[in-house]
């Protein structure tokens, strides 16, 4: 086996979708090591704009552009992380043990990858491995090949010059599903949605407030009736009335009974408040900044209150905390979730 200067390199990313660049990122990797882990991040998240592809897809395109690169001396292993956006050092941890899993104590690993702003800051989080720092390879990325493909007068002859040609044809497969046209339809309304907002001077920042009701080991969720998120299942809640709320927990509160037509008594919902916390993450929404408080209450044990969705909730539904699942949840509702009572 040739002698090479890692045993192991990391590449860590979402490839939304995978991309020439990425490609050959992973060329330069087979030339300074005998494996390639590569880390796929944002798995398990519902579709949506910023996350089209599921793990499995994004699996699929890195396998079918690398098989040509393996042979006796290079190897590619290809695992998921899913994203951690309130607590930097699970994710960290979830990294350090894929690798852990492929690799011996005797290896001499490395990180590989391009700093081009704030979202390439996770390569100094693992300072146990030598960075091998790319260049910018080329200045098409993949936020600005998904802004060229989810559109209603795509130009694939464009996407097929960016792409490996089996990227390529899953992309345009890809196309004719609901899904795409889904996502088209998402991305419309946000861009819609932010031309109300496009003249002033600075970007808003909204405030909103959820509720988490927990009772006998189930939450009371409500399934979105709209976009953005239309069809997920999402915490009770919504704006904060500048005009009528006295408080955010008043909002909170509000919406809460407006949703989901829970027919507890509000002191009692009030009096169950165990815990409030912010959740503030710069991108938990595609909307703009929004801020939101989100309020655990907990509701002594017993038959389930009565719920029935209504205003911006299609259905509400008290669901099993086991069956609760991030694929299907708005936006950081399932790390709110998580945050509040221990999910996952």
């Amino acid at each position: 086996m040739t002698n090479k200067k890692y045993n192991v390199l990391i590449l860590i990313g979402r490839f939304e979708p995978e991309h020439n660049a990425h490609l050959e990122i992973m060329n330069r990797a087979k030339l300074l090591a005998n494996k390639l882990i590569i880390i796929v991040g944002s798995a398990n998240q519902p579709r949506t704009y910023k996350n089209p592809f599921t793990f499995e897809e994004r699996k699929r395109m890195i396998t079918e552009s690398t098989r040509g690169m393996l042979d006796s001396e290079f190897s590619v292993t290809i695992e998921q992380n899913t994203d951690s956006i309130y607590n930097d050092q699970a994710w960290a941890s979830r990294v350090q043990a894929i690798v852990a899993n492929h690799t011996a104590t005797t290896d001499r690993v490395g990180i590989i990858g391009h700093k081009k702003d704030m979202s390439s800051s996770y390569l100094d989080m693992f300072p146990q491995w030598d960075l091998e720092e790319v260049e910018l390879i080329e200045p098409l990325n993949a936020t600005d090949i998904r802004d060229l493909y989810f559109r209603q007068d795509v130009n694939m002859n464009f996407i097929k010059n960016v792409v490996t040609r089996t990227t390529f044809e899953f992309l345009d497969q890809f196309k004719n599903t609901k899904e795409y046209k889904q996502i088209i339809r998402e991305r419309d309304f946000v861009i819609n949605y932010k031309k109300q907002y496009a003249g002033l001077p600075y970007p808003p920042i909204f405030s909103t407030a959820d509720c988490c009701v927990v009772q006998s080991g189930h939450i009371l969720m409500i399934q979105r009736r709209a976009e953005p998120g239309r069809g997920l299942w999402a915490l009770p809640g919504g704006y904060v009335n500048a005009k009528t709320d006295k408080s955010v927990e008043d909002a909170a509160l509000r919406e809460l009974r407006e949703e989901t037509g829970i027919k507890v008594p509000i002191p009692v919902l009030r009096g169950s408040i165990k815990i409030n916390k912010v959740f503030d993450a710069i991108d938990r929404s595609p909307r703009g900044r929004i801020i939101t408080h989100a309020f655990l209450i907990q509701l002594p044990d017993g038959d389930l209150p009565k719920v029935k969705g209504s205003d911006d909730a299609a259905r509400a539904r008290w669901i099993p905390i086991s069956d609760i699942k991030s694929d299907v949840c708005f936006e950081d509702h399932w790390e709110i979730i998580s945050t509040l009572v221990g999910l996952g």
